[in-house]
Parts: C-alpha cells; structure tokens; sequence
C-alpha cells in the first residue's frame, strides 16, 4: 500500500529536482521516489521497496548506508559546536584534524586543502587560484582552461562550461569563451577503429598539441581531467595516456587539476586516481568520498608550486578574496575524520580492489558476450556496460530508442539501481565499498536478465 500521498502531493508542488524533466514531474507524468532509509549496499522508500543501490547514490556513499560512526559524529560536533567560520585564520578541532587527514592520504608533493561544500564550487575555486596563480606571476593572459569532451566537472557557470556534456550546456549560453575541450581518452568510441591504444594515446596527444598550438601556449593556464572519465561513460584511461599528457603540459608550463570528486579516497581501488595512474597533479578537486556524502564537504588539495605562489600573492595584496560561508564547515568536517577513520578500520579499498575486480569479472561473465553488449569495462568499483545496436560493426543505437535508460528500468524493476549514463546506451555501476561478491553476483544476475527483457537472449 501506497504512503505519504501527501508527501507526494508536496514534492510534485514545492520541490524543484535536479537534472528532471521538470514538466513531466510536476504535471504526476514520471514516478518519483520517497526515500526513507538506507543500510549498508542497499536503500528503502517509504512504502517499503528495498534496492540494491549499486550506484551508491551519485559514487558517494562509499562506505555505505546506516554506519553509526558517521552519525554519532556528526550529532556530537553539532551539539558542541555546529558552525563557526574558517576566515582570518580561524578553525576548529575537526577541519583542523581533516587537513591533517587528507594530506597524509595525498600525493606528497601537496600542500593545503581549502574545504567548500560540493565538487562544482571546489572547481570554481581551483580556476579562480589558478586565475590568481598566474597574474601574480605577471601573466594575465594566461587564463584559458582545457577540459575534455565528455568530462564532468560541475554544473555551475565556469564548472558547467569545463563539463564537456551536452545536457549541462544545452539553453545555458555554456560554455564560457575561456573554456576549451579536447579528445576524450575513450578508446572504445575512438572515431578510427583500425587504431591501437598506442595509436589512439598518440591520437589525443596530437589533438592537445594542435589546440595548444592554436590558442597558444601563453593563454593556457591549466588543463582539466578526472583521472577516470566518470559520468561522461565510467571510462578508464587507455595506457601511458596520463605520461604523455603530462609530458605536453610540462613542456607548455601548463598546470594539471586532477579532479578526483569521484576517484579520490579509494573508488578505484587506490587512494587517490593521481597515484593509481601515476599522475602529479598542481590541484587535486575532492568531495562525494570524503564524507561518503553524510554531510555535504569538498576540497581543493594545492600542491608546492602553487601554494608559494599564493602566499607570495598575500605578501604583495593582502589576504586572498575567496572563501563560502560554509568553509570547513565543523560538521561536515566531522563527518570526513569518521569517514576516512572508518575507510581505514574496515579496509575498504582493499575491498573496493578486489571486488571491484571481481564484479567488472561476473558483468562480463554474466552479459559480455551478449551480441548488443559492446564493452564492459572498469576498475575498481567504477565499471561500466556499453549497448550497441551491432557490436561487430560497432553501430550505435538511435538516442530516440533510449535503451540505456529502458535497461535501468528494468533492473530497477528487479530491486537494483544502475545509473543510464548520457550521451550514450551505458549502464554505470558504482556501488559502495562495503558491496560483497554475493551483491556483486545478484546485480550480475539481475543485469541479465533485465538484458533479456530488453534486447532479447543475444
């Protein structure tokens, strides 16, 4: 039976969701969803359906739901002190301790974390520092930014323009002019087949050095990835992709923002992305896994070479103009010290490396050699199913037959979340590092037959 009908009544009257098709919501034309409790891999909606969320929310709810430990924390800190700000210097026990966390977790040559509340306001505030960054330098023109097609960065003005997706710019006026894209490391949809990796690397390498030689190198201040392509396909990067893109950005004196909002603190089995694929970022953008998203939190991670320079820029201005009311937010904090503290206990990237290895093996297992399946790809607990209308030609479905997100119907309807990623027929799975080789067999099984339904037995 049907509760809260009221509720319903409410949500379709007051709220305005995010990325939904507003005018379907509004008029009761699409279902929504009431979500009352979660608990471990797995969430309950107020009528008592319970999912398997092997999307972990949006690759947030990394430790999973229900942990008493990021609770407890949270109510603690609120009732000793629920805000205080972090401006002129000011701080508190649990930003402090988070700092320290975060930096011994990172990259050796980083240097501070300046903490927001989302990656896309965690993005504004790495352009602004590299903006900043340069004209203490004495380089005004160096302003542009290179982002990749299908590169999720934000979904604000500057954030929304350095995501290279369609729906975030679309009746925008996106992106904005100091914005550029380049080649997306995305070997699978790769426009030359007869091309090796090798080829395809060498491919995205002469892309940047044709837009660097246009726009010219004296413009270009930074050059914008996730380590993993993540809404943009859950794609891994083909290999000595990050070598060879970092060797043009030293050579162009060109700063490198790695954007580990989804990789960062242990989603692909590592850390960080920066070490898994032996990056060496200037700027490092953090968020949906430093509290798991039980509260909201992001960072920026500086490195050595830009924080001397942002300090030189104090000495000769004053204090920097930039910072949110809710930096370092003291229970957002909070919830990040019993997070990391609890990834750490419980060992849950070891977990998210070998499950992870095992899940992307029961998907191919389960469904790759299906003839409308033409990859299935991951790492770690990040992994991916792309449909095709004919796989040995490589030949696309019509966006109008909206496989991928018929497929999530259908696996919804049998108790799993799985996310249609855009610009594309691409099931995204990216469940909680608590998910056990049993969960990672149902969803599996649950995959297939949904394919079944939907494309047939292949």
């Amino acid at each position: 039976m049907l509760r809260n009908d009221q509720l319903d009544a409410w949500d379709r009257e007051t709220f305005f969701h995010p990325s939904t098709h507003l005018a379907q919501h509004a008029r009761g034309d699409s279902p929504n969803r009431i979500v009352a409790r979660g608990q471990g891999c797995h969430i309950e909606d107020r009528n008592g359906t319970r999912l398997l969320d092997a999307f972990a929310g949006l690759y947030c709810v990394n430790v999973g739901y229900g942990r008493p430990e990021i609770a407890e924390a949270i109510a603690a800190q609120a009732r000793e002190l629920a805000y205080y700000h972090a401006y002129v210097g000011h701080g508190t026990e649990a930003s402090i301790t988070l700092a320290k966390m975060v930096l011994d977790r990172a990259p050796a040559h980083m240097s501070k974390v300046y903490f927001g509340l989302s990656g896309s306001d965690a993005n504004e505030t790495n352009i602004k520092l590299v903006w900043y960054y340069n004209n203490i330098l004495g380089r005004p023109e160096k302003k542009k930014i290179i982002s990749r097609w299908r590169g999720y960065h934000g979904s604000g003005l500057m954030t929304g323009s350095l995501t290279g997706l369609e729906l975030f710019h679309k009746k925008f006026d996106l992106p904005l002019a100091q914005v550029l894209h380049t080649e997306a490391p995305y070997y699978y949809r790769r426009a030359d087949t007869a091309q090796s990796e090798a080829q395809f690397v060498a491919h995205c390498v002469a892309e940047l050095e044709a837009l660097i030689a246009r726009e010219g190198a004296d413009t270009i201040a930074a050059f914008i990835g996730e380590p993993a392509l993540g809404t943009g396909g859950l794609v891994p990067p083909p290999a000595g992709y990050w070598a060879a893109i970092q060797e043009v950005l030293a050579r162009h004196d060109i700063l490198l923002i790695a954007d580990e909002v989804v990789t960062g603190f242990g989603r692909l089995g590592s850390m960080f992305g920066s070490d898994h694929y032996g990056i060496a970022p200037d700027i490092i953008t953090i968020a949906k896994g430093l509290t798991s998203a039980y509260a909201p939190l992001s960072g920026s991670i500086v490195g050595d070479k830009v924080w001397a320079v942002l300090e030189q820029g104090t000495d000769e201005n004053g204090p920097i103009g930039h910072g949110w009311t809710y930096s370092a937010h003291p229970v957002g904090a909070a919830a990040g010290v019993a997070n990391l503290k609890l990834i750490d206990d419980l060992k849950l990237i070891d977990n998210a490396g070998a499950v992870g290895a095992y899940f992307k093996a029961a998907l191919q297992d389960a469904v790759g050699a299906h003839a409308h399946v033409g990859e299935v790809r991951g790492e770690g607990l990040l992994c991916a199913v792309e449909f095709v209308a004919d796989r040995d030609n490589r030949v696309f479905f019509d966006p109008a037959d909206k496989v991928g997100p018929r497929l999530a119907a259908a696996l919804l309807e049998r108790g799993v979340i799985a996310r249609a990623m855009p610009q594309g027929d691409i099931l995204g799975f990216a469940p909680p590092f608590c998910l056990t080789r049993a969960e990672a067999d149902e969803i599996a099984g649950k995959l297939q037959a949904a394919v079944t339904e939907v494309l047939g037995a292949g």
